[in-house]
C-alpha cells in the first residue's frame, strides 16, 4: 500500500463525507456527530460503569464524547478536512496501517442507551468504517441514565439486566420483553449464559435476516430486525431458519410481511365491526385494453373446519358444526366444506390444517384460540388460502380473528334477570376472564340495575380453584336468578346455562339465553369471498390485524327468549333487542362508576369499542373482582395465556406458545 493510494482512498472518503454533509443540511439536521456531553446536559446520570475491553458494532459507534473534533468529520464519520492537513495525513498513515496489518490499539469511547461515542479514537473509526468493517475493539466506560418510565429508558434497563448473559449490544428490539423471549427461544434459563456458539449462531442468523429485512424496506420502519428476528423465531426453530438459503428467508419475510408491519403499532389489531360491503372494482385503462387480466372472484370454494374437541363432546364444536351446515344448505353447488375433529396444539394441530389445504380449502376456520399458532403457520405458507381463527386481540396481520359482541346479548338478558328477580340480588356465573368478558358481566349488571336501581350481581368464576357448586352457593344465599354458562356442559343439567329462574325444590326454568348464529357469521365471511368484499378489511393494509367483531346488527349474535317468560318481560326484551340491532340503544352509553368509585363513562355518549374489549374493571353493581393468572385453576391458565384480559403483563416464562 503506497501513500499515492491511501490519500486516493481519503479523498474518496471525503466525498462521502462532503455528500452527507450536503444532504443532512439540505434537510435541516446538524451534518456533524453527535456529540455525548450536549445530549447529558439535561440527564440525570444514575452511574458510570467501566466495562473494560470489548469488541463494539461500529454501526453503534455513532458520535463523539467531547465537541473538540465535531466539524472535523460528517455525521456518517467520513472526513471533511482537507488532504494536505495533518489530519489528513493521519488519517492516510491509519489506512496504511490498516490494509497492512490491521488497526490493533483500542478506541476509548463512552456507551449511552446502546451507542457509542468516541471519546479518542475518531480517526480509527472513520477508516474502519469506510472499509465498511464490522466492529472495533474499544474500553467502554457505560453511562447509565436514572430509572424513569419512558420507553427508551425501560429498555435500555432491560437490556442492561441480560447483557452479562447474551454478552453482545448487536440486538436491538423496540418492545419490552424481548430479551427475555429471545432467551426462552433460546432454549436458556432465565439466569443462563450464552456460550460462544450460541452466540455466533444468533448473531449470524440475526446479520442474515438483517440482509433481508433491509432488503424489504426495512430501513424505512421503526421496528428492528431484533423484533423481526424474534416474530420468526415463533414460528420456526432456530435450525429450521439457520438451514434456510437467503433466498428461502427472504420468502418466509415476505410471507410475513404483513405481521413485520403490525409490529410498528403499540394497538397492532384493527376491530372490524360488520361484514365488508359487496366490493365494486373501477376498469383500469389496462383492464380495458386486457380484459381478462382483471381478477374475478371465485365461483366455487372449499371451506374447512379445524375444531379442538368433537361435537359430540362440545358444545361450542356443535354450535360451529351446526353453523357449517348452513354453509352447505345456503350455497348449494357452490361451496363444499369439510371438518376436522380433536386438534391438538403442539400435537397435531399442524398437520390436519395441512391436511385440510392439501385437500383443496380455499377457507380455514380453526375454532379455538389455541389454534392460533397452526392457523398462522398455514397462513405463512399457503397466503393463498384464507384462515381466520375464533380468537379475540390477537396481533397476527396474516390471518384474521373473529368473536361476537356477547356483551350485547347480556344487557337484554340483565334487564330480563332484573325483571324476574325476587330480591335485589343476582347470580352471575363467568368462565375465564378473558378480553370481552369484564364488558360481558358490565352490560348484564347495567341491563339488570335499569330494571332495579338496587340491583346487585354476584359473580362467580368457574376458573378458581377449590369453589363449591355455585347453584348450591346462589342458594344458600337466597338468590333465585343466575346467569350461568352460556352454553351446556357435559355432565351438568341441560338447563344450567343462559339465564334461568332457580323454583322451589331446585327446579330450573329457562328465562332467556345469549345465542351464537355461526352460521349466519360464516355465510357473512364465505359471501364476502364470493363478491370480491374480502379484500375490502384486508389485514395488513394499515399496519394492522383484523379481527372481527360483529354483533346483532349483523345477525350473528341475538337473544332466546324461553316460552315460560312473561309477556311483559318478552316485550322489554324485544324493545331493547330492536335498539341494540338498531344503534339506537347502546349497553354503556349511560354513567358507570366503577367498584373503586372511579367515573368511567359520564352518560353522554358510549364507549369506544377498543375500551370494551380491554375493559379489565367491573362497575359498582357487581360484587367479585376479575381474578389474574396465578389466583386461576391449572386447568385454566392454558386459555388465559392466549385470551386473558392482562396476558401481555405476564412474565415471559408463562407467555402462550404458538
Amino acid at each position: 500500500m503506497t501513500r499515492t493510494e491511501a490519500m486516493e482512498y481519503y479523498t474518496k472518503a471525503q466525498k462521502q463525507g462532503q455528500r452527507e454533509y450536503r444532504e443532512k443540511t439540505a434537510a435541516g439536521q446538524s451534518p456533524f456527530l453527535p456529540v455525548l456531553d450536549d445530549i447529558l446536559q439535561n440527564v440525570e446520570i444514575e452511574n458510570q460503569l467501566p466495562l473494560g475491553l470489548i469488541e463494539v458494532p461500529l454501526e453503534l459507534v455513532v458520535g463523539t464524547k467531547t465537541a473538540g473534533r465535531t466539524a472535523a468529520f460528517a455525521s456518517n464519520f467520513m472526513p471533511l478536512l482537507e488532504l494536505k492537513s495533518e489530519f489528513g495525513t493521519k488519517w492516510t498513515s491509519l489506512c496504511i496501517a490498516h490494509l497492512e496489518e490491521g488497526i490493533r490499539d483500542p478506541i476509548r469511547c463512552f456507551e449511552y442507551l446502546g451507542r457509542f461515542y468516541v471519546q479518542e479514537g475518531n480517526k480509527r473509526v472513520s477508516v474502519l468504517k469506510y472499509f465498511d468493517a464490522s466492529s472495533v475493539s474499544a474500553n467502554v466506560t457505560r453511562v447509565v441514565p436514572r430509572y424513569n418510565e419512558t420507553p427508551e429508558v425501560r429498555l435500555y434497563y432491560e437490556f442492561m439486566r441480560y447483557y452479562p448473559l447474551i454478552k453482545t449490544y448487536t440486538l436491538r428490539f423496540t418492545k419490552t420483553g424481548s430479551f427475555a423471549r429471545l432467551q426462552k427461544l433460546m432454549g436458556k434459563g432465565p439466569e443462563e449464559e450464552w456460550s460462544d456458539e450460541d452466540r455466533a449462531d444468533i448473531l449470524s442468523l440475526y446479520n442474515w435476516v438483517g440482509k433481508a429485512f433491509r432488503a424489504h424496506g426495512g430501513d424505512n420502519l421503526r421496528c428492528t430486525t431484533g423484533d423481526v428476528l424474534l416474530l420468526l423465531l415463533r414460528l420456526y426453530s432456530r435450525q429450521q431458519l439457520a438451514e434456510s438459503t437467503p433466498a428461502e428467508l427472504s420468502q418466509k419475510l415476505d410471507a410475513l410481511w404483513d405481521d413485520v408491519l403490525a409490529l410498528q403499532n403499540d394497538d397492532p389489531v384493527t376491530v372490524s365491526v360488520k361484514p365488508a360491503e359487496p366490493a365494486k372494482p373501477k376498469e383500469t385503462l389496462i383492464e380495458k385494453i386486457l380484459p381478462g387480466i382483471r381478477q374475478t372472484a371465485p365461483t366455487h370454494l372449499k371451506v374447512a373446519f379445524v375444531h379442538e374437541r368433537t361435537a359430540e363432546t362440545s358444545a361450542w364444536t356443535s354450535q360451529h358444526e351446526f353453523g357449517r351446515s348452513q354453509l352447505d344448505t345456503v350455497f348449494e353447488g357452490k361451496v363444499e366444506t369439510a371438518a376436522y375433529f380433536n386438534a391438538v396444539a403442539g400435537e397435531n394441530a399442524d398437520d390436519l390444517v395441512e391436511q385440510a389445504i392439501a385437500e383443496g380449502a380455499d377457507i380455514v376456520f380453526t375454532t379455538s384460540p389455541k389454534l392460533v399458532g397452526a392457523s398462522l403457520r398455514a397462513a405463512v405458507k399457503h397466503p393463498q388460502v384464507r384462515i381466520l381463527n375464533c380468537s379475540m386481540e390477537m396481533p397476527y396481520a396474516s390471518i384474521r380473528t373473529y368473536y361476537t359482541r356477547v356483551y350485547e346479548a347480556k344487557f337484554i338478558t340483565g334487564a330480563i334477570a332484573g325483571a324476574m328477580a325476587v330480591g335485589d340480588r343476582i347470580g352471575y356465573v363467568a368462565d375465564y376472564p378473558s378480553f370481552g368478558v369484564p364488558a360481558n358481566i358490565n352490560a348484564f349488571a347495567l341491563g339488570a340495575r335499569m330494571v332495579n336501581p338496587r340491583i346487585k350481581v354476584e359473580l362467580f368464576w368457574t376458573c378458581l380453584p377449590e369453589q363449591e357448586d355455585p347453584l348450591t352457593l346462589f342458594t344458600r344465599k337466597g338468590i333465585t336468578v343466575v346467569s350461568g354458562r352460556d352454553a351446556p356442559m357435559p355432565g351438568r343439567p341441560q338447563r344450567e346455562f343462559g339465564t334461568f329462574l332457580i323454583r322451589p325444590g331446585g327446579v330450573l326454568q329457562d328465562l332467556a339465553t345469549p345465542f351464537w348464529h355461526w352460521g349466519q357469521f360464516y355465510e357473512n365471511v364465505v359471501r364476502s369471498v364470493l363478491d370480491g368484499g374480502w379484500t375490502r378489511d384486508k389485514s395488513g393494509t394499515d399496519g394492522r390485524a383484523v379481527n372481527y367483531w360483529w354483533g346483532m346488527n349483523s345477525g350473528v349474535m341475538d337473544v332466546l327468549l324461553s316460552r315460560e317468560l312473561p309477556q311483559d318481560v318478552q316485550h322489554l326484551a324485544r324493545i331493547l333487542r330492536e335498539g341494540v340491532i338498531s344503534g339506537m340503544i347502546d349497553p354503556f352509553a349511560c354513567r358507570i362508576t366503577a367498584q373503586d368509585g372511579s367515573t368511567k363513562n359520564s352518560g353522554r355518549r358510549g364507549l369506544d369499542l377498543e375500551q370494551i374489549v380491554h375493559m379489565d374493571w367491573l362497575c359498582d353493581a357487581v360484587e367479585g373482582h376479575v381474578p389474574e393468572y396465578d389466583e386461576l385453576a391449572e386447568a385454566s391458565r392454558a386459555m388465559y395465556r392466549m385470551q386473558g384480559i392482562h396476558r401481555d403483563r405476564l412474565p415471559v416464562e408463562k407467555e402462550a406458545e404458538l
